[in-house]
């Protein structure tokens, strides 16, 4: 164990709360900033427009929501592997991976690029997790400007850029200006996949709008949500939290078998499939098993 972590193990849940409460509060002050940089990068034309759809090998893309995690080591990475050899460990083994650190700090243009740089394999892409300044700070209310910001990701990914993943917070309840809100925002040149939280977005209107605009409704296993297969565009999209506790449940073959049923019949061109269960190493565990139930 580091020594970071060995510091963090000693101190307090208090302190350690606390910690995380200040961390919180700087990104967050940060983030606007940074946004404000990629606003300027994006007006000044420093990266053109690319493709991100040719380039896409894969009829099915499963992977991981992040790949590091303390626990993971002993677990998935070896228990002698440095930290710094996490990336390419999980990238040997997987063609893509969510990225979450985004929502939590405004990716500048130098971190995108160093994204690029990371994986050995030609094949591998991400799919980058839209920062909480536009879904939980502003909650879609005047972001259409960030959102164009946000999308540059995608020139500077080019054939490495899956999806972008808009999580909404569990207190967004559906209404119908919410919902024009959102779609109207968005960028239907992008791959755009929007996650609710609360169980109310799971209607028919809901399904119509998206078709409409070809924006992918993400499907979820999660606690007090509909269990369900949505598919509203070509491709499909599903992340599996634990279907009774966040984060913490290991699927068994059964119930992976039932998920990997749902995308096979759903009929898409493309499924993303992404495992949030990152307790104790369930997610690579249950992730390399939903691949090889797809690939059957």
């Amino acid at each position: 164990m580091g020594s970071e972590a060995i510091k963090r193990k000693a101190l307090a849940p208090d302190e350690r709360r606390e910690r995380r409460r200040l961390r919180r509060e700087r990104q967050r002050i940060e983030n606007v900033g940074r946004a404000d940089k990629m606003h300027s990068a994006r007006l000044a034309g420093a990266i053109a427009k690319r493709d991100t759809e040719s380039c896409l090998q894969a009829s099915a893309y499963v992977g991981c929501s992040g790949w590091f995690y303390w626990k993971w080591r002993g677990q998935f990475y070896p228990t002698d592997l440095p930290t710094s050899e996490w990336f390419n460990h999980y990238a040997k083994r997987f063609d893509t991976v969510e990225i979450n650190a985004s929502f939590y700090s405004w990716p500048t243009v130098a971190n995108v690029k160093s994204w690029l740089r990371q994986p050995a394999k030609s094949s591998f892409v991400y799919t980058v997790k839209v920062c909480e300044l536009i879904t939980h700070i502003k909650r879609f209310e005047g972001t259409k400007t960030l959102v164009k910001d946000f999308g540059m990701i995608a020139d500077i990914l080019g054939e490495r850029m899956g999806c972008f993943l808009f999580q909404l917070p569990p207190s967004y309840h559906f209404t119908k200006a919410r919902l024009n809100d959102i779609l109207g925002q968005l960028d239907p040149a992008r791959r755009n996949v929007v996650e609710f939280r609360h169980a109310s977005w799971w209607n028919e209107t809901v399904y119509s709008a998206f078709q409409e605009t070809g924006t992918i409704f993400c499907s979820c296993s999660g606690p007090r949500l509909p269990d369900v297969l949505v598919r509203t565009a070509e491709d499909v999209y599903v992340r599996l939290h634990g279907p009774e506790r966040w984060y913490r449940h290991d699927y068994t073959r059964d119930e992976l078998g039932g998920w990997a049923d749902k995308i096979r019949a759903s009929g898409a061109r493309r499924a993303w499939v992404y495992f949030n269960n990152d307790y104790e190493g369930f997610a690579p565990k249950n992730a390399l098993s939903m691949r090889r139930l797809l690939e059957e």
